[in-house]
């Protein structure tokens, strides 16, 4: 299995994590409809802010995140924020994901991370596992704040 971070010429990677994520949470509206063009994947993946790393098995894509370097404004510092993270079907249950965060681990440390943090819904259970195992659980309330009518 190899963990890697994606590069700028990697758009057909990008866009195939993207796919592992609108097939795993059941949600192609928002991960396949009206998808962005490859210059805007280039860009994106070129920012120092904008992480997204894949596992891969014999050239088959396994898993990923996309993550999201937040710099900080008290102190020189910067948090890690995993966006999306999911493993396919057929890898599931081989430590994929905890392997994929602590890979991350290296990358937010080189941004002068101090922690990275990452959201799970309650009835989902096995990602509320696996975070518990890795970090430590606040209880916090999420509020979406639309900024256009389309949002809603």
């Amino acid at each position: 299995m190899v963990f890697r971070a994606l590069r700028p010429e990697e758009i057909q990677s990008l866009r195939n994590l993207n796919l592992l994520f609108a097939e795993a949470f059941e949600d192609f509206e928002s991960y396949q409809h009206n998808l962005p063009d490859d210059d805007y994947l280039r860009k994106l993946l070129a920012r120092d802010n904008f992480i997204a790393m894949i596992a891969e098995e014999d050239g088959q894509l396994a898993g990923g995140l996309a993550a999201y370097v937040l710099d900080k404004f008290e102190q020189n510092r910067s948090e890690v924020y995993i966006y999306d993270l999911a493993v396919a079907e057929p890898f599931r249950r081989r430590k994929i994901a905890t392997r994929l965060i602590e890979n991350l681990k290296g990358i937010a440390r080189e941004k002068n991370a101090w922690v990275i943090y990452v959201q799970a819904d309650y009835e989902d259970e096995p990602a509320v596992r696996l975070y518990e195992s890795l970090g430590i659980k606040e209880e916090v309330l999420h509020f979406d704040i639309p900024c256009t009518e389309s949002t809603k």
